[in-house]
């Protein structure tokens, strides 16, 4: 194997540990049931944290940390309006993740059978 052969074998292997490293970040952030909660909410639409305590119904100081550290993260964008402040989903991927997960739970409940 060539010296530039191996050093770009290297430089993909390093890209996917640090891809690897990523998703699973993202994926323990998903591994709390209120952060799930509010990620199945805000990927029907943005929503201030009003709305967002009602849909998962856990304590406001509780639903501003857990959204103070997916927007840490990135996973969430917030915007003030007016008196508001309004969080978002960063983008559609994340929104289809949270909802395969919560398909595989529905086939997992229900004894669904699999499908593609």
């Amino acid at each position: 194997m060539g010296a530039s052969t191996h050093q770009a074998g290297a430089h993909g292997s390093q890209e996917q540990a640090e891809r690897l490293a990523t998703a699973v970040s993202v994926l323990a952030l998903l591994a709390d049931g209120t952060r799930l909660a509010l990620l199945e909410r805000l990927g029907r639409g943005e929503a201030d944290v009003g709305t967002l305590t009602e849909a998962c119904g856990a304590a406001r100081p509780s639903v501003s940390q857990h959204l103070a550290k997916l927007r840490l993260a990135g996973l969430v964008t917030s915007r003030k309006e007016g008196r508001r402040v309004v969080y978002r989903l960063r983008h559609g991927h994340l929104r289809r993740l949270v909802e395969e997960a919560l398909n595989v739970a529905d086939h997992q409940i229900g004894a669904l059978p699999p499908h593609d």
